[in-house]
């Protein structure tokens, strides 16, 4: 997808928000909506939001809260761009390009530590497993992370799986250094494993499957290692934030999370209608099937378990985080270890009763 049609698309969702037109509605929602309908522009506070990449189907929640009027609800004009990376998200919500965004929290921190007058922090952890994965080939003969010693590995530079190798290396016993990294665009990543010119590619396995899957290649073709089953336990996409912002802004980041999370609430109940979402947000280019594949696997993997079921949607486990972040700390090489309250913050989220898991005989299936 074009960058500018994908800002124009998701512009035209955001016009769904305006007092000309009436948002979808749920049954028990008639006086939010008169709210949403009663706003005007002028009335909203405006939030500039980075996607971390391309408008995809894992996007869903976000769609569907602008889609259901969620952000007008709260007072917010949420507008959204697509984003670049990581890295390139972590930059330019510090350089004050973007009010919040998703993001890697692990390469932050060690954005923090390199840019002590700029630091971000967490406000939100949506995605409770890392989406951090290499993918080769099974005629390859690589059965391990610890085989990939001697091989060429590609990615573009900001991938945030490739800035954590280090850690990941470290975990399989294995010198980070043992690797020769490709650097390509993230179009044709793919290609090149396709084509035989690297051994192995990094990233966030949604976006890698479609392409891999479009260009021949099936699930047993493959060998996919997940830095969740490698010693990373890992947190996946966060909501990112930059702390001065936060401080001058506690409210609109506590009302963006509100209507953040029921857009999650909603896709899990219905993740038809969260497909339908991003498609409708999307350009003529989006595959719908490639967005259903992306957004299954979220939901497969990455979104519900045990840890979100008791600490709620947007939570985390101080140990666990502990405990990855010493990884971080330890593979990137850092100066010092943060503490888990300069990395994340639960302060802005909803109460645990708003954000409880919708119950399981609720939540619907793609198919």
């Amino acid at each position: 997808m074009a960058s500018g049609l994908v800002i124009a698309a998701l512009a035209g969702v955001a016009a769904c928000q305006s007092p000309t037109e009436t948002p979808t509605a749920t049954e028990d929602s008639t006086d939010a909506t008169t709210d949403t309908v009663a706003a005007t522009p002028e009335s909203l506070t405006t939030v500039r939001f980075t996607l971390s990449w391309l408008l995809q189907g894992v996007d869903a929640p976000l769609t569907l809260a602008i889609e259901r009027g969620y952000f007008v609800e709260e007072g917010l004009d949420v507008q959204i761009e697509r984003g670049y990376g990581s890295a390139d998200t972590s930059n330019k919500i510090a350089a004050g390009q973007y009010d919040m965004g998703f993001g890697d929290m692990y390469s932050m921190i060690e954005f923090n530590e390199r840019n002590p007058n700029d630091k971000l922090i967490v406000v939100a952890v949506p995605y409770n497993k890392a989406p951090f994965a290499l993918i080769t080939t099974k005629e390859s003969g690589i059965e391990s992370v610890a085989d990939l010693e001697g091989k060429t590995l590609g990615a573009p530079a900001g991938d945030a799986p490739r800035r954590l190798w280090p850690v990941l290396a470290d975990e399989a016993g294995i010198d980070p250094n043992s690797v020769e990294w490709v650097t390509m665009e993230p179009q044709l990543r793919e290609t090149f494993l396709l084509q035989g010119n690297v051994d192995a590619i990094s990233g966030f396995i949604y976006s890698m499957m479609p392409s891999l899957l479009a260009g021949g290649k099936t699930m047993d073709d493959l060998n996919i290692f997940y830095y969740k089953d490698n010693g990373l336990d890992f947190y996946g996409n966060v909501v990112l934030v930059r702390e001065d912002f936060l401080a001058a802004n506690e409210e609109t980041v506590r009302a963006f999370l509100r209507a953040y999370i029921r857009g999650i609430q909603d896709m899990l109940v219905d993740p038809v209608a969260g497909l339908d979402s991003v498609v409708a947000a999307g350009d003529e280019l989006m595959d719908r099937d490639a967005e259903k594949l992306r957004l299954q696997i979220a939901l497969n993997d990455l979104l519900i378990n045990e840890e979100v079921e008791s600490l709620g949607l947007g939570a985390v486990d101080p140990a666990r985080l502990e405990a990855t972040i010493a990884q971080t700390v330890k593979g990137f090489e850092l100066a010092a270890t943060p503490d888990v309250s300069a990395v994340f913050t639960a302060d802005y989220l909803p109460p645990l009763e708003d954000r409880q898991l919708p119950p399981a005989a609720e939540r619907q299936t793609l198919d």
